[in-house]
């Protein structure tokens, strides 16, 4: 099975899944979105109303500023995969309960296990904490690490400078020297844009590196 049929079938998986409560008041599952070749892998929280609406990530004012975040880094949406640490949206943006995670902790692992990107940039606290439990975001964001093979560069999610003006200059030079980053660990590879519809053990070995 090729990346993208693989995709195609966990998204699939993704819009049918009843494994946890979130399924009874979603509109539509966000199993995620972008190349199925993607060297980088953005994971953020959980799908906000828009994204509840449209069955897509990222795609209302956090959406709009992470686009702006992306051209910072050198990067289109199109040349990554965007999804999130639970794939149907918490009822009124709260976040994400225990077992919500864990019941959509499979399809995330398959996914990055299908892209095989060389860097995942994690979007928030509860992405983050997928890598770094024991991290607080205040002094992780930013710092890259190697974890099981892949690099690893936790982020305050978008939303946060939205919320948080103080916060926004602090996100923007994180995403600046994230293309510093990736000009010096992703080597140059062709990607296509594909939707999911579209038919076609984390801490451990962890190294904190000093490029920040």
């Amino acid at each position: 099975m090729t990346p993208e049929e693989t995709l195609t079938r966990i998204s699939r998986q993704i819009t049918a899944c009843q494994q946890c409560d979130l399924h009874y008041s979603r509109k539509l599952a966000v199993p995620g979105e972008g190349p199925a070749n993607a060297q980088i892998i953005l994971i953020g929280e959980g799908p906000g109303f828009y994204e509840n609406e449209q069955g897509r990530p990222f795609v209302g004012a956090a959406g709009s500023f992470l686009d702006e975040l992306l051209a910072r880094a050198g990067l289109k949406r199109e040349e990554v995969f965007i999804t999130n640490v639970v794939k149907c949206r918490p009822p009124g943006n709260r976040d994400p309960l225990p077992e919500e995670l864990a019941a959509c902790r499979d399809y995330l692992e398959s996914q990055i296990a299908a892209i095989n990107p060389q860097i995942i940039v994690t979007l928030g606290r509860f992405s983050m904490a997928m890598y770094f439990p024991l991290a607080r975001i205040g002094s992780a964001h930013g710092q890259p690490a190697t974890v099981n093979g892949r690099l690893v560069v936790p982020m305050y999610h978008p939303a946060a400078a939205l919320h948080q003006p103080a916060l926004k200059s602090t996100v923007e030079r994180d995403f600046t020297r994230l293309g510093e980053l990736i000009k010096q660990h992703v080597p140059a590879r062709p990607v296509g844009f594909s939707k999911p519809d579209d038919p076609v053990d984390p801490e451990e070995n962890a190294t904190q590196l000093s490029l920040f």
